[in-house]
């Protein structure tokens, strides 16, 4: 999938992402501080993944965890600082959620301590029944 926006590409296609900026960005994030790019490499590889470019510049990132049948789980999206402030991070999120092979899911997941104003827009809200959730940390 490649969609243009303006000055502004969004694509799936696994070929165009920047691990280094991918890997620079999560390496200094609240929830993946001191990830290794080795971690980060593998997490690409099983995720559907959605980057944002300006030109060959990757400034923004989001990817998607799910058996694309019922389920998926939403993680890792940034937009690099100096863009942030032009649409693009709802722009991303619309693009993510209504992706033809993700967008009929019966349920979405996501973690985030300070967006959740942005992700109420795309349908998510807080747990209906929290007390059936569990987690396993490592």
């Amino acid at each position: 999938m490649e969609v243009k926006r303006g000055e502004f590409l969004l694509s799936t296609a696994a070929a165009k992402l920047d691990i280094g900026v991918i890997h620079g960005y999560l390496s200094r994030s609240y929830w993946a501080k001191g990830i290794s790019r080795e971690l980060v490499g593998r997490s690409l590889r099983h995720s559907l993944n959605f980057g944002v470019y300006l030109g060959d510049e990757q400034v923004g990132f989001a990817r998607v965890i799910s058996d694309y049948t019922t389920f998926a789980y939403l993680a890792d999206v940034f937009i690099l600082e100096p863009y942030r402030g032009r649409g693009l991070g709802k722009w991303l999120l619309e693009m993510v959620t209504s992706h033809p092979e993700v967008s009929g899911l019966r349920r979405w997941c996501l973690l985030t301590k300070d967006a959740h104003g942005l992700y109420e827009r795309y349908g998510f809200t807080g747990l209906a029944v929290p007390e059936r959730w569990m987690e396993r940390s490592g």
